[in-house]
């Protein structure tokens, strides 16, 4: 039974999250009721509250990352090259076709979750919010990389909030520059320093 919930949970947010996207596109953020969202996903108001808390959150809600156990999440990262695996898994999701969790199209008007990328810059209220999930990102992913023994405590969370933070960075230069590249090409770009400096000569 609690796979069953789980199940209806996870569809409930996509398409709540979907309906909302819709709605933001069309009407503007601030114009949208939380009421108006829930008809819109035939859902009811307390759901979306107790799923999302508020529009923000549903802006801000990574499904597949939140929802991901740290066995899961620490399969995905390799240790040895973390700017690496960050990469890959932004280039994997945004190849997946239009209508899965993926992209598949990459400007910043298309139909797909990068749209909901616009409202973290474009929506002050928003870009706190995801701030606060970045720094709550940062914080799973630090223990992964000390586990390795090959770096302390804190080079561990200065790394991963690098990585969090200049995901971040790095999603704000695509949308000032109107989506014109894929956006696994920023993170490429913007994380390079960073992956050099990981892989320097010397490196302990």
């Amino acid at each position: 039974m609690s796979g069953l919930r789980e199940r209806w949970r996870l569809k409930a947010m996509r398409a709540i999250q979907e309906r909302a996207l819709d709605l933001f596109d069309e009407r503007g953020f601030g114009a949208v009721t939380i009421e108006e969202i829930a008809a819109a996903a035939e859902v009811s108001p307390s759901s979306v509250y107790r799923i999302f808390g508020t529009k923000e959150g549903i802006v801000v809600a990574d499904i597949e990352f939140d929802q991901m156990s740290p066995e899961a999440l620490e399969s995905l990262l390799d240790p040895a090259d973390p700017v690496g695996s960050l990469l890959q898994a932004v280039r994997a999701y945004e190849s997946q076709p239009v209508g899965t969790t993926g992209a598949g199209e990459d400007s910043r008007t298309g139909r797909s979750p990068w749209r909901r990328v616009c409202y973290f810059f474009a929506e002050p209220s928003v870009r706190m919010a995801v701030c606060a999930t970045l720094d709550r990102a940062s914080q799973r992913l630090a223990p992964l990389i000390a586990a390795t023994g090959k770096m302390s405590e804190t080079q561990a969370r200065v790394l991963a909030n690098a990585l969090a933070f200049g995901y971040f960075a790095a999603l704000e230069q695509w949308y000032l520059n109107d989506g014109d590249r894929p956006i696994a090409d920023y993170v490429e770009e913007g994380m390079r320093p960073l992956r050099d400096i990981w892989n320097a000569p010397g490196r302990p």
